[in-house]
């Protein structure tokens, strides 16, 4: 193993918190890892990590030892690439980070593709509906699904996705359609929290434009799919992109409310660092993964399967 095996090692095992967890990241038993960190530690002659039985702490060494070594291990990498671009096989790990119910039928199924049109590049893709930044969690780049503000970070877009409110047929059988946005106030509305969260709003159609709507109810979660899940069994009023639930309202296990009053599009794509597309693995990974979703979001949209 290099040193530079060694630095990969100890990036990942600080930014994930876990010697376990950064070994896994890196392909490496615990065992193995273990030992990686502590020759480090013995060949810079200083302690790198504070262990206690609840959670590994790096030092202040520590530190200041990942920034230069996060510095150096980018700039191999990105050599690296740039000589497999030259050889037409680009290569290497890509990290990136989708919302859950969009990572499940939009982007995971287009991985196996990539995957054989390009076999030397690793993907390691996380699946989650909490806010995503690209640096602090050393990500590649994102799948976005939301309003976008201006983050400094380039965007590829496949979509502006429809939402919809919509319910199941047996929960409206017991609390009847809301006709207005402000009836929402007397529903349960299904909820998806972030941390941090204090109140929660819908921002629907009104006669003057987007207009903010509170809304309450007895379910939220972290987890999109969750509420989609609940939504089906009746248990409340979902807002979800068209795409995610097209299928559902073909079916009739959904039923749209308030049409008139839908809310803004959401905005879908790809936030990744200007700098990295210069990075030919990048560069494959968003033209490709631009190209197979904008398809996959037609199809689910018609009904079908991704």
């Amino acid at each position: 193993m290099t040193h530079i095996d060694s630095l990969k090692l100890f990036i990942r095992v600080v930014e994930l918190g876990s010697i376990t967890a950064g070994g896994r990241d890196v392909r490496m038993t615990p065992a193995v890892a273990s030992n990686r960190i502590r020759a480090l530690e013995q060949a810079l002659g200083i302690q790198l990590f504070n262990r206690t039985t609840r959670k590994l702490k790096p030092t202040e060494a520590a530190q200041l030892y990942y920034e230069h070594a996060r510095r150096i291990v980018d700039a191999v990498e990105e050599a690296d690439a740039q000589m497999a671009g030259y050889a037409g096989r680009p290569r290497g790990t890509i990290r990136v980070a989708a919302p859950l119910v969009a990572g499940k039928i939009i982007v995971g199924p287009i991985i196996p593709a990539f995957a054989d049109a390009y076999p030397d590049i690793e993907l390691r893709v996380r699946l989650t509906d909490r806010t995503i930044d690209v640096f602090d969690d050393s990500l590649d780049l994102v799948f976005f699904l939301g309003e976008l503000h201006d983050s400094g970070l380039s965007w590829a877009h496949i979509a502006d996705c429809d939402r919809v409110i919509c319910a199941a047929p047996s929960y409206i059988a017991r609390h009847s359609a809301p006709e207005r946005p402000e009836d929402l106030a007397a529903h349960n509305c299904l909820l998806l929290r972030y941390p941090r969260s204090t109140e929660y709003y819908w921002v629907l159609t009104g006669p003057d434009g987007p207009q903010k709507m509170l809304v309450k109810g007895s379910f939220d979660a972290d987890d999109s799919g969750l509420l989609l899940e609940w939504a089906r069994a009746g248990a409340g009023i979902v807002n979800r992109p068209r795409f995610e639930v097209a299928a559902d309202l073909a079916a009739g296990r959904l039923v749209e409310l308030l049409p008139r009053h839908a809310p803004p599009p959401a905005r879908f794509g790809l936030l990744y660092p200007h700098s990295r597309m210069r990075n030919p693995k990048l560069k494959v990974f968003v033209d490709f993964a631009v190209r197979e979703a904008k398809k996959a979001h037609q199809r689910l949209l018609s009904g079908g399967a991704a």
